[in-house]
């Protein structure tokens, strides 16, 4: 008897998005590389099951969130977690906490228990194990549930197939029809009368009807096609400029290398890689190049501005005239806290990092001066600081 293929939403979007990216990442079980987008995802997803958690009588206080977000958040490191940097990761822990404080402060008032978080579901239907995790499940009586689905990207808008996997998994599913049984007892059917996006960092839903069942299985054909594809071993690489920039295949993808990966023990020689066809730039494209041609001007001034500095400093000058511009020099004292680590470690320990949010420069400066910080916990932190002198040259039109 031929075992059912394991699939799921995410599984059948990487197979759409590239067949020869699902080969690696399913077939030949390379590992992603970790992508802070989802270490922020997978954190708030815990934070909301933590709050919803129907086995919990009561209800964890704001405090007891934060808590419990910072102690998941500080189980790993920010290279860990997929971020470029310490800053990075510390606003994106500033981020979260925004959140999950403006979330209490729109539906706090309003928790009540729902029928399930973070639902485990594994379906067999048709030659498929079809794997999905329900973020939360409402029971709103005789049979009918709510789908409940956070984000936590830059927008809430998504595609519907999402929710029409999420709408055939739950009138399907033995687990889920015992889970309403043990509710409501006498329940006949099981049908979904709502399905939800919550895009957390705006607090918007986006809330669906039930699909129609011609939609439902329009979509099902759809599946059960891409599943045929993947049985059949149909890895035709689909190259494009948006899937191919950021995928962490490059190196290997026949498209690049001109030769067919074949695992741990090398490559095999392919005759041709098919040629990235040329697209016309989108208004996004065009707006991301402008934005870097300006960053590098930017860069540009502030390398100029450094130069000026130096000569300024070097002739002892004040100010000085070019033909078009003035040239003038400011000062400001300022305290310069080298060891990055070392002091968001004693923010942890002191209880402070709560306090700043994000450990910048000028926020853990302004600890010192603060009269609710004692003053042994000042002490510490200013053992971390040196003076510096900030110098910045002011330009101005020449009168």
């Amino acid at each position: 008897m031929a075992r059912n293929l394991s699939f799921s939403y995410s599984k059948m979007g990487m197979y759409k998005e590239c067949p020869q990216k699902y080969k690696f990442r399913y077939v030949h079980m390379l590992p992603e590389q970790p992508k802070y987008y989802f270490a922020f995802g997978s954190a708030l997803h815990e934070v909301m099951e933590y709050i919803y958690n129907p086995a919990n009588p009561v209800f964890p206080t704001l405090a007891e969130a934060l808590v419990f977000f910072e102690n998941h958040w500080n189980k790993t490191t920010y290279e860990q977690k997929g971020y470029a940097s310490l800053e990075k990761e510390l606003a994106g822990y500033a981020e979260g906490r925004r959140i999950i404080e403006s979330y209490y402060a729109k539906n706090a008032a309003a928790f009540a228990h729902p029928l399930s978080v973070e639902m485990k579901s594994t379906l067999d239907i048709d030659g498929l194990s079809l794997i999905s995790i329900l973020d939360r499940m409402d029971y709103l009586g005789d049979g009918k549930i709510k789908i409940l689905d956070y984000k936590t990207g830059k927008t809430v808008q998504r595609e519907p197939d999402q929710l029409y996997m999420y709408q055939k998994v739950a009138e399907n599913s033995p687990a889920i029809r015992a889970l309403v049984e043990q509710k409501d007892p006498g329940v006949k059917e099981i049908r979904v009368a709502q399905l939800s996006f919550y895009h957390l960092p705006t607090l918007h839903e986006m809330t669906f009807e039930r699909a129609e069942d011609k939609e439902i299985f329009e979509f099902w054909q759809g599946v059960l096609k891409v599943a045929d594809n993947i049985r059949a071993g149909n890895f035709a690489p689909t190259p494009g400029e948006n899937q191919c920039r950021w995928c962490d295949y490059r190196n290997i993808c026949p498209v690049f290398t001109g030769k067919e990966y074949t695992g741990p023990t090398g490559f095999a020689v392919r005759k041709a890689a098919p040629a990235i066809a040329e697209q016309p730039k989108s208004e996004q494209e065009i707006l991301s190049e402008k934005i870097d041609r300006c960053g590098a001007l930017l860069d540009e001034a502030k390398s100029l501005q450094k130069e000026i500095i130096s000569l300024m400093r070097k002739n002892n000058f004040e100010r000085h005239f070019g033909k078009q511009y003035k040239a003038e020099l400011s000062r400001v004292e300022k305290l310069e806290f080298t060891d990055k680590e070392k002091v968001v470690e004693l923010l942890r320990t002191l209880k402070l990092l709560a306090k700043v949010l994000v450990p910048t420069q000028s926020t853990v400066a302004g600890l010192l001066t603060d009269a609710a910080v004692p003053a042994e916990a000042k002490a510490k932190l200013q053992a971390f600081a040196k003076k510096e002198e900030d110098v910045k040259v002011n330009l101005t039109k020449a009168e």
